[in-house]
Order: structure tokens, then sequence, then C-alpha cells
């Protein structure tokens, strides 16, 4: 079989759907350009889809190095039959390749190859045998140089009894498949740890299946093992494998003296070879699963934050709450730049409340500020309820915002060349402002890890951890879409076809010739090659372009197409656009071409019904309990207006408006069965939840959103 043949069969998507995505992604074309524009290509793939197929390329694709690697070592070996190459080249599962390779696998000074150096693998040969013989009879003519006995010369054979079992492909899958069906993850306390361990009480004296270990679970035990507070181990029943082990090596209804030494080798394989190099492989998947899972929830959370409702271009007022260092104040242009900052000290001890006060209203008034963000951190609810009972002479709205991350960003390079005058404090508040403004333009700045959703993000594979973010950042600024004339560097590094030096070129040539005029202007850009003009123009918009289409997510290369459905109704393309039932006099069949089929003119005629609009929602206001702030004054059967903050495997977590996150564990979410909290629940989604209990000595609280 081919990679695109086993990439099919795996994915259930036609080989002919593969080649081609895969020539597209090899060409340098990215998953977004290529699920917008490359639909007739690709069979209408979505972003999932190709992004499946690449991981899928990617592996096989290492596996194939792999088996030139092993070729190669066996062939320098003189030991490459035919057979063997032709088998090794047919083999698609990295497990199988190892097996195969085990026995010609150099070796390190095991006990094995000691004795074959002491000349003991005729011996071994006679006793695997298991013929009836006097074995110390036979063991004795090997008594000679390095052999002391005839008990070491047996060891020895048995040793190298013990390695043929644990290369033997057959035992291998054998015990693998009983792994696969009932291995069991056991964790134990490490004795006299139990104190500084306790995080990890639950999983003291911990059993469970391996194949039902949740991903949550498997990570929490996996972080306690590696923290020295947890001792782990995978394995199934002992005397089940030996059983296994024993019909593949027992010769029938043999009782002889050979016999008993070859089912101690087989106890001895098991027990120092072959279950330790199962059970690796064992941990290594089960880890790589939890880890894949656990990265899905937080690509969704992470998906679900850069996709919140932005209020959009509106003057703001940002607030990082405090106490004793008081509340710093940002005042931004509908543009997100800075024209004001200043410090107020509202609450204990200054309690400056009056003097306070009359400063924030005066600042709404002289920056005629639209709506007011407050970062959902220390003094939060305090400083809402402060700025909620002040009057303004105007309407303001104001907004609670998730700070997660804020201080990560105010510390970093980038808000350092943001704002190189002013203090972490200023930069966190901006911040604030910004999120509120567009959470998907401030959030690029910040490392996803740091934004605070998901779970055990620092226990998983770091690099596909990563790798699986950035492509989620990527997917979101490209579903969105770019002003090309305001956005910041950062936003524009995830633009498809970009990057950091193309995006830096931009904001340079922005600086020094004033805004794009046209889309068309970008190929003035330092590096702009057409190959990067192809894959980025489309998720570009130019609000004040002469040329409509250029604030739109119709391609440059399709321009023609909508400019001769205007020809062929004598109108122009703006008259097109905003006229709804010209469009709807069109037949698209007729501008179908080799290149331009259904899916792109469907995509076309969409996208000119709602040229340059968000497909974000608009944001909602939400208000706290006022009878809420502090843990204290929960109870038990309270109903409770709420945000979801974060989602897990095991449920998700609401702000009620005190300092402390109540969990709602998966089985109170619904009042039916949840398998995937995030089919019934979202990120930052308003929620009413019922108080289940409230243990003030631990800070956690249990709530249901059952009905």
């Amino acid at each position: 079989m081919t990679i695109i043949d086993l990439i099919s069969s795996a994915l259930s998507i036609k080989a002919s759907q593969i080649e081609k995505t895969i020539g597209l992604l090899d060409s340098g074309a990215t998953i977004p350009f290529i699920s917008r524009y490359r639909k007739e290509v690709t069979g209408g793939l979505d972003e999932v889809q190709i992004g499946a197929i690449k991981e899928q390329n990617d592996k096989l694709n290492e596996l194939v190095k792999r088996r030139e690697t092993i070729l190669k070592s066996i062939e320098e070996q003189e030991k490459l039959t035919p057979e063997l190459k032709t088998r090794i080249e047919n083999c698609w599962n990295s497990s199988e390749l190892e097996d195969i390779y085990l026995p010609y696998k150099p070796k390190r000074q095991t006990r094995a190859e000691i004795a074959r150096k002491k000349g003991l693998e005729p011996l071994a040969k006679l006793i695997m045998a298991q013929h009836p013989m006097d074995v110390e009879g036979k063991a004795l003519s090997f008594v000679k140089d390095d052999v002391k006995d005839t008990k070491d010369a047996i060891a020895g054979a048995c040793d190298i009894i013990a390695e043929w079992i644990n290369e033997d492909e057959y035992a291998r899958n054998t015990i693998r498949n009983l792994f696969e069906r009932e291995a069991v993850i056991t964790a134990k306390v490490v004795k006299g740890k139990e104190e500084e361990g306790d995080k990890y009480r639950d999983y003291f004296d911990f059993s469970e299946k391996l194949s039902k270990a949740s991903s949550h679970r498997i990570l929490a035990i996996r972080r306690g093992e590696s923290e020295g507070f947890l001792r782990v181990n995978i394995a199934p029943d002992e005397d089940t494998a030996l059983e296994r082990l024993d019909k593949r090596f027992i010769k029938g209804d043999n009782d002889n003296e050979a016999t008993n030494y070859v089912a101690d080798a087989i106890e001895d394989s098991y027990k120092r070879l072959l279950k330790p190099s199962i059970e690796t492989e064992f941990s290594a998947l089960s880890k790589q699963k939890a880890d894949e899972e656990a990265i899905r929830v937080f690509i969704e959370n992470l998906r679900q934050l850069l996709l919140a409702p932005p209020l959009g271009q509106k003057r703001v007022l940002g607030i990082d709450p405090g106490y004793r260092t008081g509340c710093k104040l940002v005042c931004l242009d509908a543009e997100g730049n800075l024209l004001h900052n200043e410090t107020i000290y509202p609450h204990p001890p200054q309690n400056e409340t009056s003097k306070a006060g009359n400063k924030v209203v005066k600042l709404v008034s002289t920056y005629n500020i639209d709506a007011i963000a407050i970062g959902n951190g220390t003094a939060s609810r305090e400083t809402e309820r402060f700025i909620t009972n002040l009057r303004y002479e105007k309407e303001v709205k104001v907004f609670v915002v998730s700070e997660n991350g804020a201080s990560i960003y105010s510390a970093s390079k980038i808000a350092r060349e943001e704002f190189p005058d002013y203090d972490v404090t200023v930069r966190g508040a901006v911040s604030i402002g910004r999120r509120l403004m567009d959470p998907l333009a401030e959030l690029v700045k910040i490392d996803p890890k740091s934004i605070g959703v998901g779970q055990y993000q620092h226990d998983v594979d770091q690099t596909k951890l990563k790798n699986s973010l950035d492509l989620t950042v990527e997917s979101c600024v490209n579903l969105v879409g770019v002003n090309v004339n305001t956005a910041s560097k950062h936003l524009l590094t995830y633009v498809s076809g970009l990057g950091p030096v193309l995006a830096q070129n931009i904001v340079d040539y922005r600086a020094a010739h004033g805004a794009f005029k046209s889309r068309k202007e970008l190929m003035k850009v330092a590096r702009m090659g057409e190959k990067a003009f192809e894959q980025c123009a489309g998720f570009l918009r130019i609000a004040e372009a002469v040329n409509p289409l250029d604030n739109s997510a119709v391609h440059p290369e399709s321009y023609h197409v909508v400019e001769k459905m205007a020809k062929d109704l004598k109108c122009t393309v703006s008259e097109l656009i905003r006229n709804k039932e010209l469009k709807k006099s069109l037949d698209l069949k007729s501008y179908i071409t080799d290149t331009v089929g259904l899916p792109t003119l469907n995509d076309i005629m969409e996208e000119l019904d709602k040229p340059g609009r968000d497909p974000r929602k608009g944001i909602k206001m939400f208000e706290f309990d006022p009878n809420i702030r502090t843990i204290d004054d929960l109870r038990e059967g309270m109903i409770l207006p709420g945000i979801v903050t974060n989602i897990t495997n095991f449920g998700c977590f609401v702000d009620v408006g005190i300092k402390e996150n109540g969990l709602v564990h998966i089985s109170e979410i619904a009042d039916r069965f949840v398998s995937d909290p995030t089919e019934v629940v979202s990120l930052h989604q308003h929620v009413e939840v019922k108080v289940l209990s409230v243990d003030t000595a631990r800070k956690r609280v249990q709530l249901s959103m059952k009905k």
C-alpha cells in the first residue's frame, strides 16, 4: 500500500482528495488557504480534515525514514535477506517494525550478550529443544575460561533463552494484546511523602483498567510520579501473561529438566525484559492519548476564547483593579491607542472613594468613553460595584474581562516594544481594555499556554501543544480576517502565508507610505512574492479601498468572476453587492470554469451578501448576584448567575462573582448523560448554577447546572 492509500483508509477520505491535498501542502499552501480557496481541488475538505491528512502524512513519512535507517543497519551487518527486506518495506506499523528489528538491533552489554561471548549459545539451543537429558552433564563441557561451573553455564544459557523470548514477535504481540485488553494502572504513595503530596491523595492507593482511565487521571498520576510522590505500574495479571508465554514456548507435555529451565527463563524474560518493555510502550501510548485529549480540550477552549464577541471600535476605559496599590486606569481611543493613564485608590487602605469617583466621571467625559473594562482579578467585584454606582453624563456599558495572561503580556518583549515608556501596570490595564474591544487581536500577543484555559497544559507534549495551538490561532485569525491598516505585527504574523518577517515588513511599509489603498499595493511590500500574496490576500481587509472586494473574503484571483457578473447585469460591483435582487437573478452555473466551481461561486455569493462582516457574535452584558461577594456568602441550594471560565474533561469551572471558581462536575452539567462537556457548554457562556456544597477550608465550591 502507498502512503495515500493508508491515509485514505484511516480517515475514510478518497485517495484522489488526499493526493491533491498533499500536493497543495507540499507546494507551500496553508491549511486555512486550502480549506477556503481550493475546495474544487480537495473536494470540499475542511480545516480539520486537511489537518488530519497533514498529521498522518508527516507520521508515515517519519516511519519511511525509520525503515530506511533499519534497512541500512541490517544491511551493514550483512544479515539482510530478500524476504526480510520485503517484509520491512511493506511494514506500516511502528511497533511491528521495531519488533522485526529487535533481533538485529546493535546491543549493549546485555546478560545474554555476555553469555554468547562465553560460548554458551549452543547450550541454550540444547535446553530450548527441551529433549530429556542431563542438563548439568551437558553443561559440564562448557565449563572453561570465564565459565566458572555448570551453574554459571546454565544461568548464561537461560539468559540467552530469555532474550530469544523477548525478541520473539509472537511473544511480544501476545503480551501486547494482553496489555491492550487487561492492563491495569496502579498508583501508590511513596512512603514518607503522604503529607507533602497531599494534593495527590486521590491516587495514594489507586487502581483502574488502563483502557478506561480518563486523560485527566493519567496526566495527574504522571505528574505525581514525576514530582516523586507516586509509584506507578502498568501491567495485566502476571499469571495470565506467563500462561500465554508457556503455551508458546513449552513443548507439549514435557516435564523434564530442560523444560523446567525454559519455564524459569520464560518467567525471567517476562519480568526483566518483556513486561518492562511493553509497559514502557503502553505508558507512552496512554500518555500520548491523554495528551491528545487534553490538547483537544485546550484547542476548543482557546478557539472559543479567541472568537469571543468583540465590542468593536469603541473608546474604552480599561481598569486593572487592586487594593493597596490602587486601580490603574487607561483611556483608549477606538483603535486601542493609549490616550491617558493614572491610578485611583477607591478601596482600603486609602478609601479615597469620592475623589476616585470624580476622577472616573471626568475621564469618561473628557475622552468620550463608550465602555469600561474591568479585569476579573483582585478587587474586581468591589471595583465593579464602585464603577456601576457612579453617574455619568452618557450611557456607559461596564464589562468584567478575563485578565488571564495579562501579567505575562505586560512583562513581555512585545509589551515593552509597544509601550517602552510605561510600566507593567499600565501595559496590563491596556491589555484588559483592548481585550474588550477585540479579544482576538490582543490575545495573539500572549503565549496560549498562559491564557489559563485547558487542563494540565504543562504536562503534555510541549511540541505537539505548541503546534496545535499555533494552528488554532492561525485558523481563528484567518476565519475573522484582518484589517491590514490597523493590525499589529503580532496579529499579521498569523495570517496565512505571512509569518514574522512579512508581518514586520507590512507594518514598516504602512509607517513609510501610509495606509494601504488596495490589495494590489501589498505586492510593493519587501519580500512579498506571488506565492505569499496568493496565500494571504484573501484574509487581509482594506476597509476604505476603492474596490469594495478588497474589504471582503473574495480572493483577488476571483475578482474577474464578480466583475463579469456585474457586467452581465449591467451594473457596478458596488451595486451588485448592495442589491440582493440582482444577486438572486444570477445563474451561477453559467460562471463555472475549469478552475472555478460551484463551491467557490457559492462562497463568493455568501461573501457579497456581507462583505467584510465580522463572523463573531455580538457581545452581551452580564451581572453577578450583588449579594455574593466572598465564599462565605454562599449557601447550599442557592441559584446564581455565572460565567464559564474553563472547560476540562471532568467538567467546567464557573465564576459566580467570588475569588474561587466553582466546579460543575460532568455529571452535573445536564439532566442527561454527557460524555464531553464541550457538547453542552462553551467558554464565557452565561449560565445559571445551583450551589451543591461549599468547603470553605479547602476553598472549593461544587455547583450544578441541572434544571
